[in-house]
């Protein structure tokens, strides 16, 4: 990190690193008591640590907030024990990251006065680190500086159907080489055809559900946009750091409806703008998003673990101990996980009905 990257630490932003979800298409490695921000898919640091890392050197320990389930407060103290444990915050219910945003925006507020808050997600993968950090000081610059909601706009590789879309119009800044856009819409995931036409027209990029703001402007287009969620953390506040809260949290979260900041935000709120990313992203949705990430035979199967293959193309192999040996003749295209006890094996083109298999799981136990 060069000096420019420094920031002061009365000036630093917060950042909220999101890790509440139970990544269930990364059964049976990823599990309800262990899930997918917690893995170690590559031998070195799990998800989650690999998110703190990028963000370490940018701003103090007792800057960083990390909103998770309840039940994995532990598991992220283990994780990253470095934090204060006062800011590790476990949600009671799970009520989509509307509800995650609003809170953490107000405990921001509380702690820290006037920041700027940096929303980040536990389970992505993204490099290399100096451009991802010229590129978010960049966004923390702009958005400090007005009252902004700023995205950030990953550019399209292939025309992806599993990823939202940001409509991107004119250009509003170019901070040397991280261009800055006005953005003009959010579109939903796309069917392959439109996804094609996105990829093409040069204007659209993924969103990665990455955000940067100041706490007054997203505390303010909440209560405008969801004055339920908006009331809700007003009178929920004044209980911070004191005994009540965690029962006054439990009975908040209870009664309010699950909605995502995207919907109930984003989308409706005028002043947005997004930052177009130049770093490799990958929000590591499911098995299939190791296949460029694993080493590769010229048959072209993807593996960790002792794979040993006749007459088989294209396959996935993940072996928790890489000690393993995995054989496969005469197939293609096929997810084969080894975790513990359990063993997976789906056809790459059905690996999203993993969660299927885990709610029946789930349902049995």
């Amino acid at each position: 990190m060069n000096q420019n990257d420094k920031q002061d630490s009365g000036k630093a932003p917060v950042f909220v690193i999101m890790a509440g979800g139970f990544g269930t298409r990364f059964w049976p490695l990823s599990t309800k008591e262990n899930p997918k921000q917690f893995l170690d898919l590559f031998g070195h640091r799990s998800l989650l640590q690999q998110c703190y890392d990028r963000i370490s050197g940018l701003t103090s320990p007792d800057r960083v907030l990390v909103l998770t389930n309840q039940s994995f407060t532990s598991l992220v103290r283990k994780h990253l024990p470095e934090l204060p444990e006062d800011n590790i915050i476990g949600e009671p219910s799970r009520r989509d990251t509307a509800a995650a945003v609003a809170l953490a925006a107000f405990i921001c507020r509380a702690r820290y006065g006037q920041a700027t808050m940096a929303v980040l997600a536990a389970d992505h993968l993204i490099e290399p680190r100096d451009v991802f950090t010229k590129t978010l000081l960049s966004a923390v610059r702009a958005a400090d500086a007005g009252e902004k909601l700023y995205t950030f706009g990953i550019s399209p590789t292939y025309p992806a159907t599993g990823y939202g879309y940001l409509e991107l119009g004119e250009c509003l800044d170019d901070d040397n080489g991280i261009k800055h856009f006005k953005l003009i819409s959010f579109k939903e995931k796309p069917d392959f055809d439109t996804a094609r036409n996105y990829l093409e027209s040069g204007r659209y990029r993924w969103n990665s559900g990455m955000f940067v703001w100041r706490t007054d402007t997203i505390i303010n287009e909440i209560k405008q946009h969801l004055p339920q969620h908006y009331e809700a953390f007003a009178e929920l506040i004044p209980s911070y750091r004191t005994p009540a809260w965690e029962e006054r949290l439990r009975a908040t979260f209870e009664a309010l409806k699950p909605i995502s900041i995207d919907f109930g935000v984003m989308e409706k709120a005028r002043q947005v703008s997004c930052v177009s990313c130049s770093f490799n992203w990958s929000d590591v949705g499911g098995w299939p998003a190791l296949d460029g990430l694993l080493d590769q035979c010229e048959e072209g199967n993807s593996a960790r673990g002792q794979l040993v293959t006749h007459q088989a193309e294209g396959n996935l192999v993940y072996a928790q101990d890489e000690s393993e040996q995995v054989a496969l003749v005469g197939v293609s295209n096929l997810i084969v996980v080894r975790a513990g006890k359990q063993t997976l094996i789906v056809p790459k083109d059905r690996a999203e009905e993993i969660r299927h298999l885990v709610a029946k799981l789930q349902d049995a136990n």
